[in-house]
């Protein structure tokens, strides 16, 4: 479920106004600058819901002239592969060096000559103050993961495409058609991932089901998996799915390679996203990489897949507890509730004012307990 993004700022002033979080620990849960918080703080007392909103912004676009060999191979690989000119021109210069291409500019001009040129609108290039940024230097630092919008196969069927990219190389991971976006379903497939080549450091989601909940800090059972294996999970802001760009590009490339038609049947639908990911993984070139293939820079991750992986390791000073079947821990004769997602799991609690205490799981703040009160906030 999505949350407008007035609503995420008016959670942080609240968690402001409550008096147990510093402005410092609050801009860097919620990934934005001290600046912008006390923007968002004063805006908030002078205009109230008003003083939560957005702003915005755009750029432009051009095309010129060639042989006849030449644009006879442009127009087929352009049916072959369905790429833009740029793309087209890269896979062309590795297989055909010895011959002279054109600019860009004059390919898009034979495209659209042959009505073969898509004339997409620009996608605005929103900001957010709270967008958190993402660089990689290194294969399996980040892999961003989604399904992308369902749709009906030929036989009626739903198809929920679950795709996992590495973020550094690009390259495309996981493309699995599932008949449901079930937690159960989900997991199997990274678990195939994870034993297959290992574990990423984090993995970066929306904040949909089932990677996340309107609950404590989102949890969800998945997510509590993750990071019983050591993965952060990134969510990002809601309604920023640019914060996701690299891969709600690709996802744009799979719907219109793969589903415009859908295939007949689960089967052969999946059969089509096999052929997507060996293309855009071995053959497809890729501007962000200098037009060089995911699978030139992409490589097993280093950490290994533990099926049995050691408890958390909370400091010595911590207070310790175990979170029962209905998501509640005991805690000076009372019971608190804090998420169904971590039934079963040891929780550490750390008192960093008076009455105030952090929860803990694993390397993850969760929230901050006010012990008058049993409510929790900052989740």
């Amino acid at each position: 479920m999505q949350t407008s993004v007035g609503t995420e700022r008016r959670g942080f002033v609240e968690a402001l106004a409550s008096g147990q979080w510093s402005m410092t620990e609050l801009c860097e849960r919620y990934g934005i600058s001290r600046p912008t918080g006390y923007k968002w703080a004063a805006r908030f007392v002078a205009e109230r819901e008003a003083g939560l909103s957005d702003r915005s912004r755009a750029p432009g676009h051009c095309p010129h002239r060639l042989s006849a060999g030449v644009a006879a191979l442009i127009l087929a690989a352009r049916k072959k592969y369905g790429w833009g000119a740029t793309k087209l021109l890269g896979v062309l210069q590795a297989q055909h060096p010895e011959m002279a291409w054109p600019a860009r500019s004059t390919c898009n001009a034979l495209l659209a000559r042959h009505q073969l040129l898509r004339r997409q609108r620009r996608r605005p290039r929103w900001t957010h103050p709270g967008a958190a940024g993402l660089t990689t230097d290194h294969p399996n630092q980040v892999w961003p993961a989604d399904f992308k919008g369902q749709f009906r196969t030929g036989d009626g069927q739903y198809c929920y495409p679950l795709t996992v990219t590495d973020h550094f190389s690009r390259a495309v991971l996981v493309c699995r058609g599932l008949r449901s976006i079930r937690t159960a379903a989900t997991k199997a497939v990274f678990l195939t991932l994870f034993r297959a080549v290992g574990l990423p450091d984090a993995i970066r989601t929306d904040n949909g089901a089932p990677f996340a909940s309107t609950g404590l800090h989102g949890l969800t059972p998945l997510n509590v998996w993750w990071m019983q294996h050591g993965i952060v999970h990134q969510r990002i802001r809601r309604g920023t799915p640019q914060q996701n760009g690299t891969h709600e590009r690709m996802h744009r490339d799979l719907k219109r390679e793969t589903a415009r038609p859908a295939a007949a049947t689960m089967r052969s639908q999946q059969r089509r996203f096999d052929v997507f990911v060996r293309r855009y993984n071995e053959e497809r070139p890729h501007e962000a990489l200098g037009n060089r293939t995911p699978t030139t820079l992409w490589t097993p991750s280093s950490r290994p897949y533990v099926e049995h992986p050691p408890g958390p390791d909370y400091p010595a000073q911590a207070e310790v507890r175990l979170v029962a079947t209905d998501g509640r821990f005991r805690w000076r004769g009372d019971h608190v509730f804090v998420s169904h997602a971590l039934a079963g799991q040891y929780i550490a609690l750390e008192e960093v004012d008076d009455e105030v205490w952090t929860l803990v799981f694993y390397r993850t703040l969760l929230g901050k307990l006010d012990a008058r009160t049993g409510q929790i906030t900052g989740g």
